[in-house]
């Protein structure tokens, strides 16, 4: 199949008066892993419930396979949600096999890791396995597109990176992923970036254009806390990063006056900005901060 996998033109839901996902345009091709990233109330997930045919958009238009959501396409859809879809009080074989047996599939052979666990209430498995059992639910009909909604939340650095294996290895044999995530690591591993700020889409490319020329200052200060609120008092868009405060897109001399003012002894260095601090650069930008 030629062209995007999933597509949204100039996309719109409002509820009432508030509106979640504002004029949004964006594409998955096959074989790329797209990453969707924002804070919390930034549009995402209302974006994916378009994208998936849940919710109707307010204006524009949704693309799913080449043509609308509809049933006999989202049948070619594989999606992990953020609650997982799961039945918990079902086993994990029951649970694979009511799966299966709606998608007209073979029911998944179980990895090593899961077993032992094939006759487990889904509630009385540690969320790692849960995802696993989700991965595997969710792509038992080989699908042509994955939607991803945080799926290595909660879960340890080895179970993260073999869920990260699937997911490239489903990019690799064609299907085109959609995947949002909290974590800049997991976001370094997308082939490109969707940023979501407000209901708007920010910025989207790599991590380094996303960035872009943003700047940021590293400030060492004995007494961490007093500079951070005085800096923050200030309205500097300031981040912690441990001990250590970072202050994104600012002079470094409107910073020092600042401190001065407050009788804090400080040094002040520039330094390469994170995609973090482009983010709130960009949300700042978009509530009028």
């Amino acid at each position: 199949m030629t062209g995007a996998q999933l597509r949204a033109r100039q996309v719109t839901r409002r509820f009432g008066a508030f509106t979640a996902v504002d004029d949004v345009s964006m594409q998955v091709q096959p074989g790329e892993v797209v990453g969707l990233l924002g804070a919390n109330g930034a549009g995402k997930t209302t974006l994916i419930r378009m994208l998936l045919g849940l919710i109707a958009v307010t204006s524009g238009s949704i693309e799913l396979l080449g043509g609308p959501p509809d049933r006999q396409r989202r049948r070619r859809l594989g999606y992990v949600p953020q609650g997982l879809g799961l039945y918990g009080d079902l086993t994990v074989r029951e649970n694979l096999s009511f799966n299966a047996h709606a998608y007209g599939a073979a029911e998944p052979v179980l990895p090593p890791a899961l077993t032992g666990r094939a006759d487990v209430l889904v509630r009385e498995l540690p969320l790692g396995a849960q995802r696993q059992v989700a991965f595997l639910a969710a792509l038992a009909h080989s699908p042509e597109v994955l939607v991803l909604d945080e799926p290595t939340s909660g879960v340890d650095v080895l179970a993260s990176a073999a869920l990260w294996d699937t997911i490239r290895a489903q990019a690799e044999r064609g299907a085109g992923i959609l995947v949002t995530t909290h974590y800049m690591q997991e976001a370094q591993q997308c082939d490109r970036l969707l940023l979501m700020s407000n209901g708007q889409l920010v910025a989207q490319g790599s991590e380094a254009d996303i960035i872009g020329s943003t700047t940021a200052v590293a400030v060492h200060a004995g007494d961490w806390a007093q500079a951070f609120a005085a800096l923050n008092a200030a309205g500097a868009p300031v981040m912690l990063e441990g001990r250590a405060i970072r202050v994104a897109n600012a002079n470094p001399a409107e910073l020092q006056q600042v401190l001065n003012a407050a009788g804090i002894q400080a040094s002040l260095q520039p330094v390469p900005a994170t995609i973090e601090e482009r983010m709130l650069v960009l949300a700042r930008a978009t509530d009028g901060s």
